[in-house]
């Protein structure tokens, strides 16, 4: 996941570290010339090697470590440009280039810096701090559970072929695992074969599906299933949804209508992370017409630039909950700003 941008943010990384060496080492000062030596008493040597005076190596070391250095702007724009380019050519969307360029701009020009300082911390640290800004703090869907009352309705909405049904199995395989009850509703009841998906699905993960027939009104499945979780008090209701594009008003519509019925908790956009900038678009336009709580992208260990899951948070408002990375129940991790820029940067030392 993230490779080719990793690999790009690592030169860049050291790009802005060789700029930063060389404001040191221009503004180092340089080793005074050796005096003329002069005779000395015998007394005078017998004071020298009892008092460890400090040698002029031992005063330079102090001055440089006290010493301070002011990175302008001059000394990083050609880095900085190089960053640009890196996070645009990786999808990442060009708000959330200004924000990441900004920020890194803002920590290192105009600064007192101590010589001393390791360069690499200094750049990383800068690097880290602005992805961190952008990528928000994710959502923990266990920890709302746990402080919301029961049962938690989740509504899962999105575009065709994204991966969405197989997300609903897969949260719902992560739920029981933590040790939630959960109920599927079956709420594409258009697509042909829809219905039976989720079903196999259920049936493979050991979790109750509500269905009605195909063609049926998907509100009226969704408030079925509702009321069986609140009858067996059952935990959370994950609510599957025909896919949909946002331009499509009638389906757009009949999402209102699913919302309104079923009165969800929580609205859940699902999206291919491959999609890039056009996954943030669409999220965009699905939070304005039918909101959205969270966000979770599919087909992230396909995805080598990143730019989707660094930029959605930022650049609509609402976090990351989960990245999908395989096929299997299994694959799907909550979503953690502090791994992934650990996995782009790696150690600041």
């Amino acid at each position: 996941m993230f490779g080719g941008l990793k690999e790009k943010l690592q030169a860049v990384r050291n790009r802005l570290g060789t700029s930063i060496q060389g404001v040191v080492t221009s503004q180092a000062p340089s080793l005074p010339e050796t005096p003329v030596s002069e005779p000395v008493s015998p007394l005078a040597e017998q004071k020298t090697a009892t008092s460890a005076a400090p040698t002029i190596v031992d005063k330079l070391k102090v001055l440089i470590i006290d010493r301070e250095l002011i990175v302008s702007e001059k000394d990083v724009a050609e880095a900085l440009s190089e960053l640009e380019m890196t996070l645009l050519e990786n999808d990442v969307a060009l708000p959330v280039c200004d924000a990441i360029i900004t920020h890194v701009r803002k920590s290192l020009v105009g600064k007192h810096r101590k010589i001393g300082e390791s360069v690499d911390a200094l750049v990383t640290g800068a690097l880290k701090s602005a992805l961190l800004d952008v990528l928000g703090k994710g959502f923990n869907l266990s920890e709302y559970i746990q402080t919301h009352n029961r049962p938690v309705k989740i509504l899962f909405t999105g575009v065709n072929g994204t991966g969405k049904t197989t997300t609903v199995a897969k949260i719902g395989s992560y739920l029981k695992k933590q040790g939630y009850t959960v109920v599927i509703g079956a709420g594409d009841t258009y697509r042909a074969g829809a219905i039976e998906q989720i079903g196999v699905h259920a049936e493979r993960i050991g979790i109750k599906i509500i269905q009605h027939k195909e063609g049926a009104d998907p509100s009226a499945v969704l408030f079925d299933t509702v009321q069986y979780a609140q009858s067996h008090k059952v935990d959370v209701v994950l609510a599957d949804t025909a896919g949909r594009f946002h331009t499509k008003s009638n389906l757009m519509n009949q999402l209102e209508k699913i919302r309104r019925v079923m009165k969800p908790d929580l609205i859940v956009y699902v999206d291919e992370a491959v999609a890039g900038n056009d996954a943030i678009v669409r999220a965009a336009e699905f939070d304005r017409t039918v909101g959205a709580d969270a966000v979770v992208l599919t087909k992230a260990d396909m995805d080598s630039r990143g730019g989707a899951a660094i930029s959605i948070a930022h650049t609509i408002g609402k976090p990351l909950m989960f990245l999908g990375t395989g096929q299997g129940y299994e694959d799907i991790v909550p979503f953690d700003p502090d791994q992934v820029v650990e996995e782009l940067l790696g150690s600041d030392s």
